[in-house]
């Protein structure tokens, strides 16, 4: 194995993913329980004891729920913003203020690359409603990955930064009219579909059809709704998007969730 892809949940109720070297592994957010995260890993054949890192996008509890218990007990670096861990730390400071303390926090800024073992990490910002929100790249022998989600649009910066890899995970949060006559209250709506909201079925395929260098080997659809999308919707959509792309390769679509572990892409 070279390098491998391994979302082990993704959704409003909890995300994380795995990308992993022949000597790196590292964790991609920690939005579930310390006891989830472990079940996962081990349905994946990953032993819990080689992750090498846990690298964190933003301080929302879908992210961070389980990164308390996470840290503690893989005493692991985990790399975050300044501003992402300040958040986070107000977040789950208990009821005498007393805040908990990440035993290797280590603080990036978007826009300036660091490493972990073999793997090169490229933080980007991304528009969404946290304090300090931040997408991935990911490169190691050869391959990129890239990280998206959790974004309202996709501004110039986030489309270059997803050039040239190998496997995208990229937000297809709602469908725009299962949102619109959905169960949310009106101002949840108004913020899903908000620039700092998520992004659509229908603005992931704008984004296939106008600016992407159609170069993935797989595309994975993330981040899907429960409420206001269909995992056949999200992959219509993008499956008739990519149909123009003259890319070398078949942009093979896949679907994260929300309950199950996505098979390993291997590269």
């Amino acid at each position: 194995m070279a390098v491998s892809v391994s979302v082990l949940a993704s959704g409003s109720r909890g995300n994380c993913a795995l990308v992993a070297t022949s000597t790196t592994r590292i964790l991609v957010d920690a939005g579930l329980s310390g006891r989830e995260t472990f079940k996962r890993l081990r349905a994946l054949g990953e032993s819990v004891e080689e992750i090498s890192a846990i690298v964190i996008t933003h301080e929302h509890s879908d992210h961070v729920a389980g990164l308390q218990r996470l840290a503690k007990k893989l005493n692991v670096p985990v790399f975050l913003s300044a501003p992402t861990h300040q958040a986070w730390s107000r977040a789950v400071r208990d009821a005498e203020g007393v805040i908990p303390e990440l035993p290797k926090p280590e603080h990036f800024s978007a826009g300036r690359g660091f490493c972990v073992g073999n793997v090169e990490i490229m933080p980007f910002t991304i528009p969404h409603d946290a304090i300090d929100p931040v997408g991935f790249t990911f490169r190691a022998e050869g391959v990129k990955i890239g990280f998206a989600t959790d974004l309202g649009y996709m501004p110039s910066n986030v489309r270059n930064h997803l050039r040239g890899c190998s496997v995208l995970v990229m937000e297809s949060n709602h469908d725009t009219e299962m949102l619109r006559s959905g169960p949310y209250p009106w101002s949840v709506k108004q913020r899903v579909m908000s620039r700092v909201g998520h992004l659509s079925n229908e603005a992931l395929a704008e984004f296939f059809t106008s600016d992407y260098d159609g170069g993935a080997e797989y595309i994975v659809l993330a981040h899907l709704s429960e409420q206001n999308n269909h995992p056949e919707k999200a992959r219509v959509s993008a499956e008739q998007a990519l149909g123009g792309c003259q890319g070398l390769w078949a942009n093979r679509v896949l679907l994260a969730t929300q309950t199950e572990v996505l098979e390993s892409i291997r590269l």
